[in-house]
């Protein structure tokens, strides 16, 4: 008697964690379906608020640009740029003999929260949000020392690295033929919705 009354005090139990479960993969799928999306293409055309974009790996996306999204144009920037203080957005890779080597490097602004994250620029690639510490021209490229405020990390940046910066950019420079970086939100549905965009402008195109 006493096996039985433990399992029927038991099964309540077990239907509680069953519920917990579900509503925490729920919650899970949830906040996956709301995570914002990089794209990264051309403009193939432009319909309204709506924009096709084929993506690096040939696919053709249709991203909704509502009228209150940011859009900013590209310029270059030249390594010599860069000052101690200024704060960057470095995308890295690890090399086969353990240096961190910059792919991307991109001035932002001094409030952009700091720290280190994945990212999707290639496989296995980092962003390095931060403020520059030192740094070292040579002819080859140079060395940066990257400070975000809980650790730093020195990386080498190769002659040739990818390199621009936003400028302020109008609805009217989204046009077919230019290159886009996209921040996207996706609906419930599927549906790309624009976060920020930075288009191409005058050849230069978004590095990031």
């Amino acid at each position: 008697m006493l096996k039985t009354h433990l399992t029927e005090k038991e099964t309540p139990m077990k239907t509680l964690a069953a519920a917990l479960m579900l509503c925490s993969s729920a919650l899970l799928a949830s906040t996956a379906v709301a995570q914002n999306l990089n794209v990264r293409g051309e403009i193939t055309a432009v319909s309204g608020n709506t924009i096709s974009v084929k993506t690096r790996d040939a696919r053709v996306v249709q991203v909704d640009v509502p009228d209150n999204t940011p859009v900013s144009a590209t310029a270059t920037v030249q390594f010599a740029d860069f000052k101690p203080g200024q704060v960057l957005a470095v995308t890295t890779i690890k090399r086969a003999d353990g240096a961190t080597v910059a792919i991307d490097v991109r001035p932002i602004s001094a409030t952009a929260n700091q720290g280190l994250s994945p990212y999707d620029l290639q496989p296995e690639s980092t962003m390095t949000n931060a403020a520059l510490e030192a740094v070292i021209q040579s002819t080859s490229g140079g060395e940066m020392t990257l400070n975000y405020k809980t650790g730093t990390v020195k990386v080498l940046v190769p002659a040739g690295t990818p390199m621009s910066r936003a400028v302020p950019g109008q609805r009217s420079d989204l046009k077919p033929g230019e290159s886009v970086f996209i921040v996207a939100k996706p609906a419930a549905d599927g549906k790309l919705s624009a976060v920020r965009v930075q288009v191409s402008k005058d050849g230069v195109k978004p590095t990031q």
